[in-house]
């Protein structure tokens, strides 16, 4: 089965309940523990943590297909939360949840003297959007970096080819906009997965001598 991050992620019921965020990953086992879901407009749901044992293998790439109705997604826990913190002060720590990737909402403050100009600084606390992943597990994205073994950036991870949860690939993707190329590097090749990142065991020149294919996107509906 082929978890393409971006794809439409359809119910047992078959409505549309978002798209393929995230990927929740063991990086020890290198396999697969959840899938983030986002609803298509719908912020106010927050991101759907959906078990891979969730997920229907076998169909044609185009989507996901889960084996639980849309309702019961809903009723999956939050991957997402929000805290207002202090510059540089990390979200409570919590025994059973990680903090995975993290969007702080800097707000400028105005210094109200002459002019009511932009003072060009932030306040002390500011927002932060994070999510909340399985204590231990990472999380995965499309804007995910890649590193080859000499330390050059290669791309960003685009999906991942798992047996049952099993990793036994993961897809890079490189180049620009009109000249987008994916490479499908077996997972014994990675050396790490960390969070938002991946590195694997191949230098810059023998990761360009692999085979590449033209990137193909399936359209949503």
């Amino acid at each position: 089965m082929r978890l393409e991050l971006g794809k439409q992620v359809r119910s047992a019921d078959r409505e549309v309940v978002g798209e393929l965020a995230d990927v929740i990953v063991d990086p020890i086992e290198k396999r697969v523990t959840h899938l983030v879901v986002k609803p298509h407009h719908r912020a106010d749901e927050g991101l759907h943590l959906v078990p891979i044992e969730q997920a229907v293998s076998g169909d044609d790439g185009g989507e996901i297909s889960l084996r639980c109705s849309a309702e019961e997604v809903r009723q999956l826990p939050n991957a997402q939360d929000f805290a207002y913190l202090r510059v540089g002060e990390a979200p409570v720590s919590d025994p059973e949840w990680d903090v995975g990737i993290k969007e702080v909402l800097a707000l400028p403050y105005y210094d109200g003297g002459l002019g009511g100009g932009l003072a060009g600084g932030y306040e002390e606390q500011v927002g932060v959007v994070y999510d909340r992943i399985p204590k231990g597990e990472v999380e995965i994205r499309r804007a995910s970096s890649v590193t080859s073994a000499d330390g050059h950036h290669l791309g960003e991870v685009d999906g991942f080819l798992v047996d049952g949860d099993h990793i036994t690939h993961f897809v890079l993707e490189r180049g620009h906009l009109w000249g987008r190329r994916e490479v499908t590097i077996p997972i014994n090749l990675v050396t790490s997965i960390d969070p938002d990142a991946v590195t694997i065991g191949l230098s810059k020149d023998e990761v360009g001598d692999l085979p590449e294919h033209k990137v193909r996107r399936h359209t949503k509906s």
